[in-house]
């Protein structure tokens, strides 16, 4: 029963992840999509560390220390979506150019 579980489980997130990649990859046109799209396949990334650290039962610390990475990035990320905004009035793709950024 567990291991029909896991499995169901594991389906689950790789459609997850996989999901997130293909959205990530087709739709490039805001860059706030994207900035979610990619936490979207780092949220998958999560759900398997929990579960290969209660399998091979090692210590729960390492989620912490991921997560408070995954904030760091994130609040960059948004750091740097709010700088464009300001700077060019959207966040689409369209109108960067690389000589202004």
């Amino acid at each position: 029963m567990i291991i029909v579980r896991f499995f169901f489980i594991r389906i689950l997130l790789d459609f997850i992840f996989f999901s997130g990649i293909y959205i990530f990859i087709l739709n490039r046109k805001h860059l706030l999509i994207s900035l979610l799209r990619l936490e979207f396949i780092v949220l998958r990334l999560f759900f398997y560390l929990i579960i290969f650290l209660r399998f091979y039962k090692i210590e729960l610390f390492f989620r912490i220390i991921f997560l408070t990475f995954r904030v760091c990035e994130g609040v960059m990320g948004l750091a740097i979506l709010v700088s464009i905004v300001r700077s060019h009035g959207n966040d689409y793709f369209q109108v960067f150019r690389v000589s202004l950024c």
